[in-house]
């Protein structure tokens, strides 16, 4: 594969500037440059570091996409061109991590309702047993990939105890039992907070159903930082609105931005954040080890680093 130059599209800025990670990348022995793929302004690169997929990609050799996720690319097309995908697996368990123990605890220290109410200067402490702490509580994390491991680690520290769900049951550390998705319904049924880390593929879409949600505790909560699609999103609302789960914290939805007319936004026991659980002010140079490490390669003429196609 031949590298001359690398670019870097401007659909990164949904995440950091691109000038930031050419800035990363400047010392690699191959040109950086900031590109714009939605127009076919690529500038003579051989590769691209992009958020997003465009037409103009098949001409490369190379494409790595800044997330874990890559449901957004053509698979079967970039296997015609010849271009090799990567991604960015293996960055995003620290703030994935950090994020669900939020959630978590906002749940349990009631601390959603006290922002809520400080916007309309209401000074309102919870009843005596609306608080409560997580210390002792059991989740059940699907997926127990780079995701789920820095949700087990944090959780884990906090003092929850935690089962998980895989394709295959082999144990985890820190995981008291792991189960296959076969078993799903009997994973979640003792849970108070499911939290789903698994990536969109045609065995997890829809993997949290109505038939999930009912088997899940009353007192229990849903956590998704996985792909909307990955959870009934109608079967969601239904189940929160009918009491039969507690609430739910989602950073992704089936279509995003989660539209104004959704009855999520309005939902007391539902917290929302806008696709950002993945965020850090790191996130370019998590973006850019893995970069140099596949320019490295590629001059060493060895197998790419998290090559997904």
């Amino acid at each position: 594969m031949r590298l001359d130059t690398l670019g870097v599209d401007e659909s990164v800025s949904i995440l950091f500037p691109p000038a930031a990670l050419a800035d990363e990348l400047a010392f690699l022995p191959v040109s950086t440059t900031v590109v714009d793929g939605s127009g076919g302004e690529l500038h003579g690169c051989q590769a691209v570091v992009t958020f997003r997929h465009w037409d103009a990609y098949d001409d490369l050799a190379w494409v790595h996409s800044i997330q874990s996720g890559v449901d957004q690319f053509p698979f079967d097309r970039l296997r015609a061109a010849d271009v090799a995908l990567t991604n960015s697996t293996g960055i995003h368990g620290d703030a994935i991590g950090e994020a669900v123990a939020s959630y978590a605890l906002a749940f349990s220290r009631r601390l959603h309702e006290h922002v809520a109410n400080q916007q309309d200067a209401t000074w309102s402490p919870p009843e005596w047993d609306e608080a409560w702490t997580v210390h002792g509580e059991r989740a059940c994390v699907l997926g127990l990939g780079t995701l789920g491991r820095g949700v087990v680690d944090r959780l884990t520290g906090l003092g929850v105890e935690v089962t998980g769900v895989r394709r295959t049951a082999t144990p985890e550390p820190g995981v008291e039992t792991v189960y296959t998705p076969a078993k799903l319904e009997t994973a979640v049924s003792d849970a108070r907070f499911v939290v789903a880390a698994v990536p969109l593929t045609d065995d997890t879409r829809g993997l949290i159903d109505a038939d999930v949600l009912a088997a899940m505790r009353e007192d229990a909560y849903l956590i998704n930082v996985a792909r909307g699609a990955v959870v009934d999103q109608s079967a969601l609302i239904d189940a929160v609105n009918g009491g039969s789960i507690a609430g739910a914290a989602l950073d992704v939805f089936e279509t995003e931005p989660l539209p104004e007319s959704s009855p999520l936004w309005g939902m007391d026991e539902v917290i929302v954040s806008p696709h950002c659980a993945g965020f850090t002010d790191r996130y370019h140079e998590h973006v850019g080890s893995i970069v140099a490490e596949n320019v490295d390669r590629i001059r060493a003429d060895e197998d790419l680093l998290n090559r997904v196609v």
